[in-house]
């Protein structure tokens, strides 16, 4: 075997969506080591939580080595393993208590932008288990993982959809100006992320959903925050443009889940 083929067999890319979530971490990873705080996917993280300075390079870290690890054959299921349990416990003990304790759009948003995340780490996960994970955490990997996947998207997905309705005078001036019918628009992408939510929790053309979801939170990111970023954005809105890609990326990767199966299937979760 010559070195160029050691390395082709080295790197292990399950699909496109795959490739850009861990180099989205990545990205995160070094993001949060140069900005010395938490990259926009992690935050908020209130000032009260102990620890928090090490909490920031901990969560760096494990983006940047997961990230990478994801793409490294022989590292990947360890990558996938370590990424699960964290984004799990982050939910747990940092998004969901938060959602109790004080229930706000910045609380419930921020838990579903988690679960998406988590979501696409679950993916890989029943992807890239290996034998002792299949055997000690069968219900986490394989078929069973990836729908356990599908659940944790699509329960984000209405939430965001809802956001849409109940936050209108917020959204509606998101959509470009070189649109007609702001308040419309704002009410159809809501609406869609309602009904794709529903469609991918009870299996109804679910790959459809899934992939018209993942595509428009990517046009967001495309015809929203890429033009407010080039025009020059404040720190609020270069989080939100971080954020909206992270959310591509894992949206990619729940939709790649769906490869195998045909477009309109129905009951099929």
């Amino acid at each position: 075997m010559n070195e160029n083929s050691t390395g082709r067999r080295a790197i292990r890319i399950a699909s496109m969506g795959h490739a850009a979530f861990a180099a989205t971490l990545i990205g995160l990873g070094i993001l949060s080591l140069i900005k010395r705080e938490f990259a926009p996917i992690w935050a908020p993280v209130p000032r009260s939580v102990p620890a928090r300075s090490i909490l920031i390079y901990l969560c760096a870290i494990i983006s940047l080595a997961c990230g990478i690890g994801l793409l490294w054959q022989r590292a990947a299921a360890a990558a996938a393993r370590v990424l699960l349990a964290f984004l799990l416990l982050w939910m747990l003990l940092l998004r969901l208590p938060l959602v109790v304790i004080s229930f706000s759009v910045n609380t419930w948003y921020s838990c579903c932008q988690t679960a998406v995340i988590v979501a696409a780490a679950w993916v890989l996960y029943a992807w890239f288990a290996a034998d002792r994970d299949r055997q000690r955490l069968g219900f986490a990997t394989g078929d069973r993982g990836v729908r356990i996947a599908r659940v944790f998207y699509g329960l984000a997905l209405i939430p965001f959809g809802l956001a849409h309705f109940l936050y209108l005078q917020a959204t509606a001036p998101l959509v470009p100006a070189w649109l007609p019918g702001h308040v419309a628009w704002a009410y159809f992408t809501g609406g869609a992320f309602v009904a794709a939510g529903i469609a991918v929790l009870i299996g109804v053309y679910a790959r459809l959903a899934a992939a018209l979801s993942a595509l428009q939170i990517g046009l967001f990111t495309l015809l929203v925050w890429v033009p407010v970023m080039a025009s020059g954005a404040n720190a609020s809105q270069r989080g939100e443009f971080v954020v909206s890609w992270a959310l591509t990326a894992g949206a990619w990767v729940v939709a790649d889940s769906y490869r195998d199966m045909p477009w309109f299937a129905v009951g099929k979760r």
